[in-house]
């Protein structure tokens, strides 16, 4: 039986990630991920795909705090649970939602350290940011996630691009929330429910994948691959494809070690050869 095997929450959108062990599920997905955005003059949201040094900022928590750290600057340390700030109308992709600005302090940091004048604003608790009804219910909703709260990729499926590559890439490129080892590479894309210590999961949505794979989390440094692999074994209609994006039905605990029992198959999403 598949087995939960790796746990990843990205508090702040674009930055690092955490690996955790054990962590709570709530309406949005795992809590606090993509909680704060970096967001432009237009009030559109920032990413690695324009700013791949964004990937060199680490966050952790520690109590009640989120702490940033990046090269040559000084820790910033925000509040876990913010309050306040001004009101702000954001852009996620073509999705518009409202946010809150967190403090000019943070604002001065980011921008000083990506040489771009940015915002750091949070989603708040009341807002609710519905996730598009082509593939979810009317009580799915996320935060600052690109579309869906949590992306879903097999050890396996990295394993048999990596056989493929000249220099192996870590998970890390990719970005999931949950990984699943202990099934066949891909076996993700036939998933149509799961469920993971009694929160079921839908698999409504391959996950395209834009230009960040290509950008090492190490040294944010854009290389050709492991995109133009992709593109030859898993584009589809002009995309390319790698995980699945998931919606889950109710709040809970995933932890590490947890067995994934699959509910329902179905045909290959994207139907790749």
């Amino acid at each position: 039986m598949p087995v939960l095997s790796q746990i990843y929450i990205y508090p702040v959108k674009s930055l690092a990630g955490i690996a955790v062990t054990e962590w709570p599920v709530d309406s949005n997905g795992l809590r606090f991920d993509r909680k704060w955005m970096l967001i432009d003059a237009q009030q559109q949201f920032l990413s690695q795909r324009s700013l791949p040094q964004m990937a060199l900022i680490k966050p952790h928590i520690e109590g009640d705090c989120l702490i940033l750290s990046a090269p040559n600057q000084p820790e910033l340390e925000l509040p876990l649970h913010p309050t306040g700030g001004d009101e702000v109308e954001v852009g996620i992709w073509h999705d518009r939602c409202l946010a809150k600005s967190v403090s000019p302090a943070a604002d001065e940091w980011f921008s000083r350290f990506l040489q771009t004048d940015c915002r750091l604003v949070y989603h708040p608790d009341e807002q609710i940011r519905q996730v598009d009804q082509r593939y979810a219910q009317p009580a799915d909703q996320t935060a600052f996630s690109d579309g869906f709260p949590f992306l879903i990729i097999s050890e396996n499926s990295l394993n048999a691009l990596n056989q493929l590559l000249d220099a192996p890439v870590s998970m890390l490129r990719f970005r999931p929330n949950l990984v699943v080892t202990d099934c066949d590479s891909h076996a993700e894309d036939h998933w149509r429910q799961i469920k993971i210590n009694n929160i079921a999961f839908r698999l409504p949505k391959p996950c395209s994948r834009c230009a960040v794979p290509g950008i090492d989390p190490e040294t944010a440094v854009r290389n050709k691959e492991p995109l133009a692999t992709l593109n030859r074994i898993r584009r589809w209609e002009n995309k390319l494809y790698f995980g699945q994006n998931a919606l889950h039905d109710k709040a809970g605990t995933l932890s590490v070690g947890d067995w994934v029992d699959i509910l329902e198959s179905g045909e290959k999403q994207p139907p790749l050869p």
